[in-house]
């Protein structure tokens, strides 16, 4: 509620690593969405949440707060929440929220030109002595 308490522009992204890095690796892929062309660069609230097998360490965690910290705004409000999960297996998945964009720090997704086809106007067709004729008359003769 804290993180969403001020409103404005949100972000939400959603991380997944395995292996020996796998929360940092979670955390990077989290905080840069390729598909979106969006990053948290400036957030000044997040809220991350970590879940993880059984294994998963309190060092893991701070490793992944410290990639998230590294982008976000050097004030940042970092929250997280973590949740042991048996299904994970060596599996770490983050969920993070970022709010708290100023208008420099906006995520703004990479504008791409879009395809447009360029038509000329219809140009209507008409006779100007018709004009004399009222319509009722010339769709009678028509």
């Amino acid at each position: 509620r804290a993180v969403m308490s001020e409103g404005g522009a949100a972000l939400m992204a959603v991380g997944e690593g395995s292996g020996e890095e796998r929360a940092a690796q979670a955390a990077q892929q989290a905080i840069s969405n390729r598909l979106l062309d969006i990053t948290i660069d400036g957030a000044q609230r997040i809220l991350f949440n970590i879940t993880g097998g059984p294994d998963l360490s309190l060092h893991e965690v701070y490793e992944a707060a410290t990639v998230i910290r590294e982008t976000a705004h050097p004030d940042v409000d970092l929250r997280f929440g973590a949740v042991i999960n048996e299904a994970m297996d060596d599996k770490v998945r983050i969920t993070l929220i970022a709010t708290g964009f100023d208008s420099t720090s906006r995520p703004v997704r990479v504008a791409r030109p879009a395809a447009r086809e360029t038509r000329e106007p219809p140009v209507p067709v008409f006779d100007r002595d018709d004009l004399e004729i009222p319509a009722f008359l010339r769709r009678r003769s028509g």
